[in-house]
């Protein structure tokens, strides 16, 4: 299904990332998730691509393997690193014979364990790659007439390799009119960033659905991986302040991590939220929790939702007792 068939519903779309396993332990909770989450009817989910495409079979096997075997829409990442044209070209075709509806165009990971020259990729930036897919597109090669839908990344904190944000919007704002349809955010903790980003967006004259990506912090060991992968991901005082407070205590550090980032999807949903991306890290239980209370704590939206999922909640879950 195409990105802009997705996004045409009244109410917020829900999505779940996962990232392809490197171990047949890790293949097995992956597709348990993957079992838990499919009976939520999310309307995507993304496929991860390892830092310079060191997992690209991996994620095209997985991207397939959903696509044949679920319910489930799949979205894989695509990124320039280490790429070429012959290559990206394989894999659009590979995606389009499997009638892959989108793609998400990123600049990606530098890859940590190995000797890499940027100026040899045939893509420096995103924008390259959304040009590329965009003339895919335009070759009639995929069977859907529009082609895949185009996904870019958001940076509502701001773009790391760019301080100056005036300049970044630019690039951000040429990266969109180059062909995209939709876009996902990195993950933040503090709503302000987000609202401000799309008001950013909207004054820029990017008008493109623009997706939530929200990561519950589920244990301290998590937070400090995530402040070091995130690279300027904020943690507000706020947040800190409860981990702190039970630091000692890993079941209350989840529990103030999953009501947390629940708190944050119900401001995103009362501030009409194009739609919310979970980055799972392919594990279900913190991601079913703050779907059902985001779902049983939306007053007359839970109705149409519930509606939509087939299912009846009763009450809001307890957090933090």
């Amino acid at each position: 299904m195409h990105i802009t068939d997705i996004m045409r519903g009244e109410y917020p779309t829900f999505s779940f990332e996962f990232f392809p396993p490197k171990t047949p332990e890790a293949a097995e909770t992956l597709y348990q998730t993957i079992r838990d989450l499919e009976s939520y009817m999310p309307d995507f989910v993304s496929v991860t691509y390892g830092a310079g495409g060191s997992t690209r079979e991996l994620t095209h096997d997985l991207v397939e393997r959903i696509q044949h075997t679920t319910k489930l829409n799949p979205i894989p990442h695509l990124t320039c690193v280490c790429h070429n044209e012959e290559e990206i070209q394989a894999i659009l075709r590979r995606y389009a014979k499997s009638a892959i509806g989108n793609i998400l165009a990123l600049g990606g990971d530098r890859p940590a364990e190995m000797s890499y020259d940027k100026s040899r990729d045939s893509f420096q930036h995103a924008i390259d790659l959304v040009k590329f897919v965009r003339r895919f597109n335009e070759s009639g090669a995929h069977p859907d007439r529009r082609g895949f839908g185009i996904g870019v990344a958001g940076f509502p904190e701001g773009h790391p390799a760019t301080p100056n944000r005036l300049v970044e919007m630019d690039h951000f704002k040429a990266k969109v009119d180059a062909g995209a349809d939709y876009i996902v955010t990195q993950l933040f903790f503090d709503n302000h960033d987000f609202l401000d980003f799309r008001e950013r967006c909207a004054l820029a004259g990017v008008h493109i659905p623009i997706i939530a990506g929200i990561m519950p912090i589920t244990s301290i060991g998590g937070l400090k991986r995530m402040a070091e992968l995130a690279g300027g991901a904020r943690f507000p005082a706020k947040l800190l302040r409860a981990l702190q407070s039970c630091q000692d205590n890993p079941e209350m550090v989840r529990r103030v991590g999953i009501q947390y980032a629940l708190e944050q999807c119900h401001d995103l949903t009362a501030n009409d939220v194009a739609g919310v991306h979970f980055y799972t890290l392919n594990r279900s239980d913190a991601t079913r929790t703050i779907f059902d209370g985001v779902i049983e704590t939306c007053n007359l939206r839970a109705f149409s939702w519930g509606s939509r999922f087939g299912r009846t909640f009763a009450g809001a879950r307890a957090f933090c007792a």
